[in-house]
Parts: structure tokens; sequence; C-alpha cells
């Protein structure tokens, strides 16, 4: 018959398996949980109906959404690209999010990266968490005869929102993905 010093010895030793085994369960859990609803950007499904365009990428930031995709060898006009709201309204699938959008004010150019192009903000259906009307920015740049159209969902009438959006249209995440489709013709 073991000793009581065996007995606790044995019981602790067990705690302590099962302190290791739930604090490991734990881990895996957390960090599966912020690799999904962590701070910073990460990918979500493309969620719009399948078109003549192959599907984009969409990626979250807290309540911050943006859907991106080409659109190849749709450009109006190859030499000027996108130079004005009526083609923006047009190219950048915000009817996708509401086919009742209602601009807010007129467009502005703008570069991702190197390519040129416009970008306008739009109100849609819907409100925010706080009540707050639905934003977002259509956004459309050209290389040649080729678009890149991308949503950005969420405050877009803060500038400093809108700045962030437009530095992770240029960070690498976005930038390699574009670069591959629009090479890979």
């Amino acid at each position: 018959m073991p000793t009581r010093l065996t007995l606790i010895e044995l019981v602790l030793s067990a705690l302590l398996l099962v302190g290791l085994f739930g604090y490991s369960t734990f881990v895996q859990w957390y960090e599966a949980w912020m690799a999904e609803y962590g701070p910073g950007w990460h990918q979500t499904a493309w969620p719009f109906p399948r078109d003549a365009f192959p599907p984009g990428r969409g990626w979250r930031n807290g309540d911050m959404r943006v859907y991106v995709r080409p659109k190849l060898g749709f450009c109006g006009n190859c030499d000027t690209g996108v130079v004005d709201d009526y083609e923006v309204d047009r190219v950048t699938d915000v009817d996708l999010l509401d086919p009742d959008f209602i601009p807010v004010a007129e467009g502005s150019q703008l570069h991702i990266t190197d390519l040129p192009g416009r970008g306008r903000i739009y109100k849609l259906k819907g409100k925010t968490k706080d009540g707050q009307p639905l934003l977002a920015e259509g956004i459309a740049v050209s290389l040649k005869c080729d678009l890149v159209v991308a949503i950005v969902v969420g405050k877009v009438d803060d500038p400093a929102v809108r700045k962030q959006a437009h530095q992770f249209l240029e960070s690498n995440t976005v930038q390699v993905w574009v670069n591959k489709i629009l090479e890979g013709r």
C-alpha cells in the first residue's frame, strides 16, 4: 500500500499534468483566436457572387473591411485611366454592397503604389454599431488597360482611417497578390 506521501505526490503530479494539458489547449486556442480576431489585418473570404471577373480578396481590421480585385482589360481608356467620378461609380463594385449607394461628395485623384486612379466615398444602407451611417470608399486605379478596384468599408470619412486603408492597399500583403495576377496573364 502506497504511503501517504506517495499518494500526495501522485495527486500533485496528476494535477500538474492536467494543468499543463489545459494550459497547452488554451495557448493553441488563443493563438488561433488572435490569428482570426486579434489586431491587424486578417484575410476574409470574398463575399460577393461570381461574375465575369475572377473573385478578389477581402481583409478586415477591426470594423474596417477592404475588398480588392483586378479587372483585366476593363479600363475604359487605356491612355488616361480612371479620371472621373462616373467611371469610379461604374467600376468599383460598390453596387455589390448596396445597389442604391449614394455618393457623399466628388471623388479625388489618388495613387496606390505607382498606379494612378480615383477614389470616392459613398453612403450605403445600414448603420454602424454606433449608429452612424455606413460608409465605403470606392477606389479604381489602372495599369495600362487593366483596373485594380477596391472597396474600403468603415469610417472612411476620417482621413486617418482612409490613410490606414490606403497604406494597407500598398502593403506587400495586397501588392504581391495583385502583381501575381497582373503579371500572370
